[in-house]
């Protein structure tokens, strides 16, 4: 009967000889997923031989990570910006950058209170949740075309109890109609900003399991920030700002964007590598 200790370095083997990057850490996550316990839990393990019913769905889970199914996806959960998040293919895997998106506006409004925020294309949520859990007066409305990531994003509400702090809208970003015009302080969205000739060339867990539709807008990346910086306008109070996560290379092409809907006070802030990431503006 194998062990944890051997169960793990053959599995490592494997899914190195698959061109899975970082095949220790994947193989280990997995194994503590069946195990129920930390990572750093199964150290104290080696010598502990798996069962039948453990050898059998870890099989199935290094057969699926193996073929570039994202390791969060099989698990079922990610942690982002101290929180914990249900995640599916009916969304994107939140990436560390994004943190980044979340902490300025934290940092940004964290004196103020009754904020009224909107996020555009939540996703799995994670956006709305930590602005409602870091800016507990805030009113947050979440939208997203997707009505499968819409229930995800109602779970990670449930999951860490601000379900009542945030309303979730399916609407198509064209055909949202808010209640009053201008009555936002704050609009944020991580956009679909990949394009469609960029696409091709993404590693294989983003381009064949991640939605396409929550990646690329299937022109030149720019379209939603055309779209929501316009329509923007008629949603944001006087003063209000909007904030956005942008791909590489693409935060002069957004600033054009912004200035020429006559946003001013333009900031950028750079990722952990020095990449232009964020960037947000005022609307006069």
């Amino acid at each position: 009967m194998l062990t944890v200790l051997e169960s793990i370095n053959l599995s490592t083997e494997y899914l190195k000889n698959k061109g899975i990057e970082s095949p220790r850490i994947n193989a280990e996550l997995l194994l503590a997923k069946i195990l129920n316990c930390k990572r750093l839990e199964l150290y104290l393990s080696f010598d502990r031989p798996l069962v039948e019913n453990e050898v059998t769905q870890y099989r199935e889970y290094i057969k699926r990570r193996s073929s570039f199914e994202p390791l969060q996806y099989i698990i079922g959960s990610v942690e982002f910006y101290g929180l914990e998040f249900k995640v599916n293919r009916s969304v994107l895997i939140p990436r560390q950058e994004t943190e980044i998106l979340v902490e300025t506006i934290i940092k940004e409004y964290q004196n103020q209170n009754g904020l009224k925020i909107l996020d555009i294309g939540t996703g799995s949520g994670i956006i709305a949740v930590c602005l409602a859990k870091y800016l507990p007066s805030a009113k947050v409305i979440a939208i997203d075309s997707s009505s499968e990531a819409i229930k995800v994003a109602k779970e990670n509400a449930e999951l860490n109890q601000l379900n009542e702090n945030i309303t979730f809208i399916d609407s198509e970003f064209m055909k949202y109609k808010n209640e009053n015009e201008n009555e936002f302080d704050v609009i944020v969205s991580n956009p679909p900003y990949i394009s469609s000739d960029e696409f091709q060339d993404l590693q294989p867990e983003l381009r064949i399991y991640e939605p396409r539709q929550a990646l690329t807008d299937e022109s030149n990346g720019l379209s939603f920030y055309k779209t929501i910086t316009k329509k923007g306008k008629l949603l944001l109070k006087k003063n209000g700002k909007v904030f956005f996560e942008v791909g590489q290379n693409q935060s002069l092409a957004v600033k054009e964007i912004l200035v020429k809907e006559h946003y001013s006070e333009i900031q950028i802030q750079k990722d952990y590598l020095s990449i232009d990431r964020v960037i947000y503006g005022e609307l006069d």
